[in-house]
């Protein structure tokens, strides 16, 4: 079987009910990031019935995709595996916003860069598709078959579509949840400083641009040094 890198079509209109279904109770379910993970993985599987399944999601200040999620038990190697944008198939799959498939020898791809704490990277087949929102990159899903798998490219067009549906959850659940915390951290503000909403969220906002650093990292920095406060209260008084 020859080995094929493969551009897929972005003209796939056809999405299974049960699969929308499951995106949905995605958005509106209470899950956390890690949940919300292996739900997906999960929807991957059933998609291409595949012997692995990894998910790595864009750290945009760094310019890094990272290793969150895999089907495969990694404790060691979630939040820890990294590639620069461009880096690896991975990484050109990222910048080029394209999919790759390699139906066989997928570590013989020149790109390939093999991480010797995952066995995947030995397996025959992998195919390696962007997880796209609002025109932009925010993770990569990488599939792998440990035998030749010329079904990889004829599944990869509506692997591609369901991870656009995909892509967008996560995005959606990760503004809501940023929206969450930056209230929080309004709220905080307005307490310790006095200050009205809009002047909160105007300091936050002033703050994230002056550090170029994320309005919810702030938010989190904010929330953590409260909760040490009233951790150091209660110590005190008891």
């Amino acid at each position: 079987m020859n080995r094929n890198v493969s551009t897929m079509s972005k003209n796939v209109n056809f999405v299974g009910d049960p699969l929308l279904h499951r995106i949905s109770g995605i958005v509106s379910s209470a899950m956390t990031l890690k949940e919300m993970l292996d739900e997906l993985i999960g929807l991957v599987l059933g998609v291409t019935n595949c012997d692995a399944c990894l998910v790595y999601l864009l750290e945009e200040a760094a310019g890094e995709i990272v290793l969150c999620a895999s089907q495969l038990p990694h404790a060691g190697e979630i939040g820890n595996i990294r590639l620069k944008i461009g880096e690896g198939v991975t990484g050109w799959v990222a910048q080029h916003r394209s999919p790759v498939a390699l139906t066989s020898h997928a570590a013989a791809d020149p790109r390939f860069k093999a991480f010797t704490s995952l066995p995947e990277d030995t397996y025959e087949a992998f195919l390696s598709v962007p997880l796209i929102s609002g025109g932009g990159v925010i993770g990569v899903i990488n599939i792998h078959h440990k035998r030749p798998h010329g079904g990889a490219i004829s599944k990869a067009s509506l692997l591609e579509q369901n991870a656009k549906l995909m892509a967008e959850t996560l995005e959606m659940k990760r503004l809501l949840g940023a929206r969450k915390v930056i209230e929080r951290a309004k709220g905080i503000l307005q307490r310790w400083h006095g200050m009205t909403e809009e002047e909160a969220y105007m300091d936050l906002r002033s703050q994230s641009r002056r550090l170029r650093r994320p309005m919810q990292e702030l938010a989190d920095a904010i929330i953590l040094a409260d909760e040490l406060h009233r951790k150091s209260e209660r110590k005190a008084q008891g």
